[in-house]
């Protein structure tokens, strides 16, 4: 018996009622059943802002290694970022250079899919890009498909689905493309 993908799915807004948490809900949800899900809030592995004296003092902070083991167990992972100034927020950030120190940094070969919310007209696709390159950097395989909705304060509805039958086959679409690329790499 083939043992299905591992995705570890997390949304770089630590804010409850974000739209990127809502976004990330439904790519959950279209998963669902195809894929083994281990869902993150990164409220739970919390870590100081990236200090190289803290680290060569007191070593990898708990929450970064508890989020390094989590990524090493998954093949592969789901990501909503929410665009900060065009870019990606300082707390995921924070994360991605925590968890990438050497040695043995859990990125390397991991399959990932990118998606973003935001009220503006482009949904986030900056921060997509800086991300994209970031962890690309720490040579994760960010697939090609990305999912970014626009004028997301309007774009769910009060349950948190998608409004938008289109929106939501992008999400299904670029989920079954996460699985394909994930289990190329498994072999």
């Amino acid at each position: 018996m083939t043992r299905m993908t591992r995705i570890l799915a997390f949304a770089g807004s630590y804010r409850g009622g974000s739209l990127n948490r809502k976004l990330l809900a439904n790519a959950v949800e279209a998963l669902r059943g195809r894929a083994e899900i281990d869902l993150l809030d990164l409220r739970d592995v919390a870590m100081p802002i990236y200090d190289g004296d803290l680290e060569a003092r007191d070593g990898l902070p708990d929450g970064a290694k508890r989020l390094r083991e989590r990524i090493a167990a998954a093949n592969a992972l789901l990501i909503a970022t929410p665009e900060y100034n065009n870019s990606i927020p300082g707390g995921l950030k924070n994360a991605v250079d925590w968890v990438s120190r050497p040695p043995d940094q859990p990125f390397k070969g991991k399959c990932v899919l990118l998606l973003s919310a935001s009220p503006g007209q482009v949904g986030g696709v900056r921060a997509v890009l800086a991300l994209r390159q970031a962890l690309t950097s720490l040579m994760a395989v960010v697939i090609p498909s990305t999912v970014s909705v626009g004028h997301a304060d309007q774009a769910f509805d009060d349950a948190g689905a998608l409004k938008d039958a289109r929106q939501r086959a992008g999400v299904e679409r670029a989920g079954a493309e996460l699985l394909r690329f994930a289990a190329a790499l498994k072999g």
